[in-house]
């Protein structure tokens, strides 16, 4: 009951922060264009709590991810506020809070894929699962390139806040090498906690 109200309370908060940056956006297409993995994620998520409830970290990284995607698409990624602070804290030559979102593209789902292996039982070993894991998570980010590609031809210059290079040639590579390192987080940092979590999982 817990867990189902703390999910449900998550929910409504990215409700009121869609809304907030719904509303105050400047640029309502490329708004909706970020957050639409939101609108279809959460509902879903509320869907399966009881038939197939996630682990507490994972339904938290979930959370933030969210917050992530909706600020960036209030802004556009190269515009959010807090990265022009740290572009200038570490003298960058870009904003960087796309990187941000990128690495988180990574990190949640890297941590999703292993919790569906794992729970399956669809792979054995711990170093196969690692290397799955970090090849979904690559290929869930060279799909999105791809999509951020069909969006530019799409829509000609106007794609260029949805795809948010600022003039950086090798952004698709680095965009793919930040949910690389999100991916390895996963695997190298986070992975002892998230079994804990499988493992009382299991036993509900």
């Amino acid at each position: 009951m817990t867990h189902s109200l703390a999910l449900k309370g998550g929910a409504l908060l990215l409700l009121l922060v869609l809304m907030y940056t719904g509303i105050y956006t400047g640029d309502r297409i490329t708004w909706l264009m970020e957050v639409t993995p939101v609108v279809i994620i959460v509902p879903l998520l509320l869907a399966t709590q009881q038939r197939y409830p996630l682990t507490p970290l994972l339904y938290t990284l979930i959370f933030w991810h969210a917050i992530v995607l909706m600020v960036g698409g209030m802004y556009t990624y190269a515009k959010v506020p807090i990265g022009f602070e740290v572009q200038e804290m570490f003298n960058l030559s870009r904003n960087p809070y796309d990187k941000l979102g990128h690495f988180f593209q990574g990190l949640v789902p890297a941590l999703a894929a292993r919790e569906i292996l794992v729970r399956g039982g669809y792979v054995n070993g711990r170093k196969m699962t690692a290397f799955l894991v970090c090849c979904i998570a690559l290929a869930i980010s060279a799909t999105y390139e791809l999509i951020e590609w069909w969006a530019a031809l799409a829509m000609g210059q106007g794609a260029d806040d949805f795809l948010g290079t600022q003039g950086d040639p090798w952004d698709t590579q680095s965009d793919m090498f930040c949910a690389l390192l999100g991916a390895l987080t996963t695997v190298l940092i986070l992975g002892p906690w998230h079994q804990r979590q499988l493992a009382r999982l299991s036993h509900r």
